[in-house]
């Protein structure tokens, strides 16, 4: 029998078309939306817009809960939460596990785009919440996926497609998480890449990134320079900075719960999150059994002052957090100052004046130095001070009203925690949603669906008002 060459080259062709998506998706090196171009990437998140826009709202409720149930299933959040921490060398297995559920199942959905309805006898109004388009959504190296995962439901819920520039240090497992919830989301019948990357995340392609003209908003969770960046942009952008959360505690506050709030708080995944506690103010008063409390729950205090130069030295370079001792294990921080502690210590402590670098410069690694004050009102007072104006987060202990109230006025934080650890803030025993990209800089707060999409208002003039 005489074989057909041609026909078995197009029968090959037709087999890889159906496999990869398209000749276009294969030549780019698709795979689950992650590609080699960033100006393919997001020209892919371009055309699955206009496909998304197509889809009903029962659709995203559907592709909301499928990222949830994705990212939840057990063997699932295990290997991104251990990836993370080995990948990028910070923070904490066990805590990893918490935030990525958490991320999962509190960020809101659909539920968050309420319809307002104006209803009168010139008619009926309705101001909706649409998408913008494509988002450009550039990722933390500190909570890499939790913000991924959140930004994944926020953005989807309210129509849009997202192109995602995650940090180089955490290359590997945020783009596993993408192409884990793309896989998910196409087996469930969602336009192909919804979101999508690129294989190789750098500073040149998050550049390309935001000057892309389809990109129509720019969300940059990170320090002060990417946040700067993105508001220089032109385009409609939403700022996640850096924060340097104090707490202040003062003679009326429960003293037991408040260290052991403060200590839990402050180890939190090694003190990665911007909200946790950065620097302790507290009333001379009752300084000494607060200090007192949190070594009993896992607070080293650190006093020889030779060692403290040495910490300071090893931890602190060119007035900026060292990036190798960024979350990591107090242990293996005391170990390089030539001090060894069991694993019940989960941070070390210090005494220090106002002016130390600890107090002055967010560290994100489980230091927590303790300030002393004469009053409330002075601790309320350096407490504004030592925040830098970031507007990020600010706890209190206190059962005096008058305090809790002047500090919340004055502090001006996004999150404001009264009488609890710094990640009630974000749903974890306090009321709420959990949400990693808190936008202090731009003022949305912690976002949701709603803040990834804008107000537009549909007028039908003379009708449709029955009352």
């Amino acid at each position: 029998m005489e074989i057909d060459v041609s026909m078995i080259e197009k029968i090959v062709k037709d087999v890889m078309t159906e496999v990869s998506g398209g000749t276009a998706a294969c030549s780019a090196g698709y795979t689950y939306g992650i590609f080699s171009d960033m100006d393919q990437a997001v020209e892919a998140a371009a055309a699955a817009e206009k496909e998304y826009l197509k889809r009903p709202m029962s659709d995203r409720k559907k592709y909301v809960q499928v990222i949830r149930d994705v990212i939840t299933d057990k063997q699932n959040l295990e290997y991104i939460s251990k990836l993370a921490v080995e990948e990028t060398g910070m923070g904490k297995y066990e805590h990893k596990l918490i935030k990525n559920r958490m991320a999962a199942l509190q960020s809101p959905g659909v539920e968050d785009l309420e319809t307002v309805a104006l209803s009168g006898d010139d008619g009926l109004t309705t101001i909706d919440y649409s998408p913008f388009g494509v988002i450009g959504s550039i990722t933390p190296t500190t909570n890499p996926t939790e913000t991924i995962i959140c930004n994944s439901i926020g953005m989807l819920a309210a129509g849009d497609t997202v192109v995602f520039s995650p940090h180089p240090r955490a290359t590997k497992v945020s783009l596993d998480t993408i192409k884990m919830i793309n896989r998910a989301l196409e087996e469930a019948g969602a336009p192909r890449n919804l979101i999508v990357t690129v294989e190789h995340p750098s500073i040149e392609n998050t550049n390309k990134m935001m000057q892309h003209p389809a990109v129509r908003m720019l969300v940059a969770t990170g320090g002060p320079g990417i946040v700067k960046t993105v508001l220089s942009s032109g385009k409609k952008a939403i700022g996640a900075g850096a924060g340097n959360p104090p707490v202040v505690v003062d003679e009326t506050a429960d003293i037991e719960k408040a260290a052991s709030d403060i200590v839990a708080g402050s180890s939190f995944d090694n003190n990665l999150p911007c909200i946790a506690e950065k620097e302790v103010i507290a009333v001379d008063s009752i300084a000494d059994y607060l200090m007192f409390n949190m070594k009993k729950n896992g607070a080293y205090e650190l006093k020889d002052q030779a060692k403290i130069d040495e910490l300071v030295s090893l931890v602190v370079k060119d007035n900026k957090p060292a990036t190798d001792f960024v979350g990591k294990d107090a242990q293996y921080i005391l170990n390089k100052i030539g001090l060894s502690a069991g694993p019940e210590i989960k941070l070390i402590m210090i005494e220090a004046p106002k002016d130390h670098p600890f107090v002055q410069i967010e560290l994100m690694m489980p230091i927590l130095p303790v300030v002393r004050v004469d009053n409330v009102d002075e601790a309320i007072d350096f407490a504004v001070e030592v925040e830098h104006g970031n507007r990020h987060t600010a706890m209190i202990h206190s059962k005096n009203v008058d305090a809790l109230t002047k500090m919340a006025k004055l502090i001006q934080t996004t999150i404001f925690v009264k009488n609890g650890p710094s990640y009630a803030g974000i749903g974890v025993g306090g009321e709420g949603y959990t949400t990693f990209t808190i936008a202090g800089p731009t003022g949305e707060g912690l976002t949701s669906a709603r803040s990834f999409a804008r107000m537009r208002r549909c007028v039908l003039v003379g009708g449709l008002s029955v009352r």
